[in-house]
């Protein structure tokens, strides 16, 4: 995973953490820092915090002032402005915890967000229930056999086939207003994925029990 950035962002916090020696860049942006704070986090292995620090107080603040990235500007989120700096920074593969849960209105803003950098930056998201990220024209996932999977067009997808699912799909047109291709399982330890046109997420979520 070198090279690779681990991002906190304001979201449910997270139960547990990564092995944090296998990131170059740890960073967060200021609402995360707060949970971070309270789940007992090393602060002192973050490289940046970045927000606009309006409900910052105290003495954590004061130690890792130097940390700080003043990015005020209300037309982008924090998510989006901590993408920019790690793109600045040279850095474009990111794991991302904290963008689901809290205000679901947030949650989508952070998946569109995510597809505006998607020609950008490989950015993972991670939560307790799944992993997912948007997908390219060919994709091969493994260690999937018994893991849910979910294909959710953004905002369509088209020619769809899929290989190692219990439900497959055959050249199939998908569009997010009326396209449901959600809780299928992998049946095997691969699951390829291939489309034509479009942008497709892709959701993979714990085993089955």
């Amino acid at each position: 995973m070198k090279d690779k950035v681990l991002l906190f962002i304001n979201g449910d916090a997270p139960k547990s953490f990564p092995d944090l020696e296998n990131y170059s860049l740890i960073a967060c942006t200021d609402g995360a820092f707060h949970y971070l704070k309270d789940l007992d986090f090393p602060l002192d292995k973050l490289d940046f915090i970045s927000g606009d620090f309006d409900s910052h107080s105290g003495s954590d603040e004061n130690i890792y002032h130097e940390k700080f990235i003043y990015t005020p500007d209300q037309e982008r989120t924090d998510f989006h402005k901590a993408l920019e700096i790690i793109l600045k920074k040279g850095f474009n593969s990111v794991d991302v915890l904290g963008a689901s849960g809290g205000e679901q209105d947030h949650f989508l803003g952070n998946l569109t967000v995510a597809f505006g950098f998607k020609d950008q930056m490989n950015i993972q998201f991670y939560d307790e229930f799944s992993e997912y990220y948007f997908i390219p024209k060919s994709f091969l996932a493994k260690k999937m056999k018994g893991r849910i999977v979910s294909l959710y067009p953004f905002p369509f997808a088209e020619s769809i086939i899929t290989k190692g699912l219990q439900w497959p799909l055959d050249n199939v047109n998908a569009d997010m207003t009326k396209d449901m291709m959600i809780r299928n399982f992998a049946v095997e330890d691969h699951v390829s994925i291939e489309y034509q046109k479009g942008d497709l997420l892709f959701f993979a979520g714990k085993k089955r029990m």
